[in-house]
């Protein structure tokens, strides 16, 4: 790598000033059948695509059989992968408990997963993310996934599942870039 590669312009200064290396961020959509995740790598302002997937289990199951599945399958990610935080969307409950009590249980899977792996680990509410990425709340998938393909145009992403976990890391690179920019100010 250049020496210019490692640095950017700051024009209003007129100096040279190191780049950030990129943090990898892992989103996840937790499901129980089918959990969607996403990699992303931000560098100030820039996004990138590094991978994406879904996890899925099968129906047949037990519950705790499942679960281990979900674990292990998280846990490789995370090892393959190597991100820095992991930003997981909360449970949206609107009228099944028991489908919300199995979103909470692989929730929480994905935040033991990132915990033991030693991770910044964020939560964001499925409106804050769909309003981070496509600038209304209540947006519907296909309108998530057109604009995921939008800002991470070499990524490709079919699945729903995987495209709302690649929303919720770039909901996070977006608050995380406004969280330091503010710290900046106040310094």
């Amino acid at each position: 790598m250049a020496v210019s590669d490692r640095y950017e312009i700051a024009e209003h200064k007129g100096y040279k000033r190191p780049m950030s290396a990129p943090i990898r961020i892992l989103g996840l959509d937790p499901g129980l059948a089918r959990m969607g995740w996403g990699v992303i790598a931000v560098s100030g302002s820039r996004l990138n695509h590094v991978a994406h997937g879904v996890i899925a289990t099968r129906a047949a199951d037990s519950l705790g059989l499942r679960l281990l599945a979900l674990h292990q399958a998280l846990e490789k990610v995370i090892a393959e992968q190597r991100p820095s935080a992991i930003a997981v969307e909360q449970a949206f409950v609107a009228k099944d408990p028991s489908a919300a009590l199995k979103i909470g249980h692989a929730r929480a899977v994905a935040l033991l997963a990132a915990a033991q792996a030693g991770l910044e680990i964020a939560e964001y509410a499925p409106n804050h993310i769909k309003k981070s990425v496509v600038g209304v709340g209540h947006a519907q998938k296909e309108q998530v996934q057109a604009m995921v393909r939008r800002l991470l145009p070499t990524c490709g992403v079919d699945q729903a599942d995987a495209a709302d976990a690649l929303a919720c890391a770039i909901a996070h690179a977006h608050l995380a870039g406004t969280r330091s920019r503010i710290l900046a100010a106040l310094a």
